[in-house]
């Protein structure tokens, strides 16, 4: 998860002054209840003054922890909540606003409000391309990533490609966006039955994760293997596909808990396997 911090000062003095640097610890380490009570120990403990910047953004990182627990509807609950805060102290069209819109818009995928989540992460698109600051273009490609993983979600898997493709053709860099970029780009192809063209993007994705920090690789568990393995089921090769799956399956289960929205989709596939 990444925070935006206030100008003007390097990023390890921010880091090191921010009442949230414990909790920033605790996520990227994979601890998310310590980071959920720590992110709202921080909140309660800012609540006053009433436009302390760091009350809101804790809650955010409370609300990020919770859903990496898999209760992604109290996630959603909690951005919603925030929302106006956001808009309050920091303004609509800010960063810190634009990005929460987009990691609250994303969580709905979770609870299957696809559409909902469509139609948001296009508008932070419009808006953040509209922004001039540093962090929009990145905020834009997050809420593009929520675009293509929703219209994949509706079985709109052209759509989703075109998307997926243009997207990656912006940004060309190789970091974690680019990685969910090109697993939302597998993931469009296993939808039109292209399962070699998946098989093959999804392997260039597990090269570019390889190449991760360990906490940003740590946050797409599951992911890489979940796409091989759909695509390997889709070529009719089940043999392959079940211990990917099975993989995918653990490792999301040790780190996010068995109601979490990947935990649930390796589950879903790993019957898919033996269905078949």
């Amino acid at each position: 998860m990444k925070l935006f911090w206030p100008r003007g000062r390097t990023e390890a003095r921010q880091r090191t002054r921010s009442p949230l640097a414990q909790a920033t610890v605790l996520f990227k380490a994979g601890r998310y209840a310590e980071a959920e009570a720590e992110a709202r120990a921080v909140a309660a403990a800012r609540s006053r003054p009433r436009d302390d910047p760091y009350a809101p953004l804790a809650l955010s990182m409370a609300a990020a922890a919770v859903g990496a627990q898999g209760r992604h509807a109290e996630a959603f609950a909690t951005y919603d909540a925030v929302l106006p805060i956001f808009g309050r102290v920091f303004g609509a069209e800010h960063p810190q606003t634009l990005k929460l819109r987009s990691d609250r818009a994303q969580t709905l995928t979770a609870i299957a409000r696809h559409a909902e989540c469509e139609a948001e992460c296009a508008a932070v698109v419009r808006a953040a391309t509209r922004g001039r600051e540093p962090e929009m273009p990145l905020i834009a490609t997050a809420a593009r990533n929520g675009q293509i993983y929703a219209l994949n979600a509706q079985a709109r898997h052209p759509e989703a490609e075109a998307l997926a493709r243009e997207a990656l053709e912006a940004h060309r860099v190789p970091d974690r966006l680019g990685l969910v970029l090109r697993l939302g780009l597998a993931r469009s192809l296993n939808g039109q039955v292209r399962h070699e063209e998946a098989l093959a993007e999804a392997e260039r994705a597990g090269e570019l994760r390889r190449g991760l920090p360990e906490d940003e690789r740590r946050t797409e568990t599951g992911t890489v293997e979940l796409a091989v393995a759909t695509a390997l089921l889709g070529l009719h090769r089940g043999t392959e596909a079940r211990p990917r799956a099975a993989t995918a399956h653990d490792a999301c289960l040790a780190s996010f808990g068995p109601d979490h929205h990947r935990t649930l989709e390796a589950r879903a596939l790993l019957d898919r396997i033996d269905g078949a």
